[in-house]
C-alpha cells in the first residue's frame, strides 16, 4: 500500500471486526408466596350489574321508514322500555308502535316476529333487551 492510501483509510477509519455477543446470564427472580385470601379479592368483581333481560334479536332493518323486524323471545307490550345494543348501536326507547304484518297490535307473544319503529339505525344480530 501507498502512504497515500493509508492515510486516506486513517482518515475515513479502519473497517473493525463486530464485538462478540457475550452470553448474558439472566436471573433468577424468587416469587413470593400468595395467601388465599389475596386470590379470592383479585378475583371478585368491584360492583355486579344486574342482568338484562334479552327479549329478543333484530332480523331486519328498514331505513326509509325507519323500523325493525325482531323476533322475539320473550312477550312484548306496547310502552315497555327497551334496549338494543350491538357493535356499533346501544340506545333505549319507548316501545310506542307494534306490528304484524302490517297489521297494529298491542301485545306479541314469545316467538313472533314483529315490526317496530326505532330512534335510530339497527343492524342485523342486535340485541334487544328489556330496559
Amino acid at each position: 500500500m501507498t502512504a497515500r492510501k493509508v492515510k486516506k483509510r486513517a482518515r475515513k477509519g479502519a473497517k473493525r471486526r463486530p464485538a462478540r455477543k457475550r452470553a448474558v446470564e439472566k436471573r433468577q427472580v424468587k416469587k413470593k408466596p400468595v395467601s388465599k385470601r389475596a386470590v379470592v379479592k383479585a378475583k371478585m368483581p368491584a360492583q355486579k350489574k344486574p342482568k338484562e333481560k334479552i327479549i329478543g334479536i333484530v332480523t331486519h332493518y328498514f331505513p326509509k321508514v325507519r323500523a325493525a323486524a325482531i323476533k322475539l323471545k320473550t312477550p312484548l307490550t306496547l310502552w315497555d322500555n327497551i334496549r338494543i345494543k350491538g357493535h356499533t348501536t346501544d340506545f333505549t326507547q319507548v316501545v310506542n308502535s307494534l306490528q304484524i304484518d302490517r297489521q297494529p297490535i298491542t301485545k306479541a307473544k314469545r316467538g313472533q316476529e314483529i315490526g317496530l319503529l326505532v330512534s335510530s339505525r339497527v343492524r342485523r344480530n342486535d340485541l334487544v333487551y328489556q330496559a
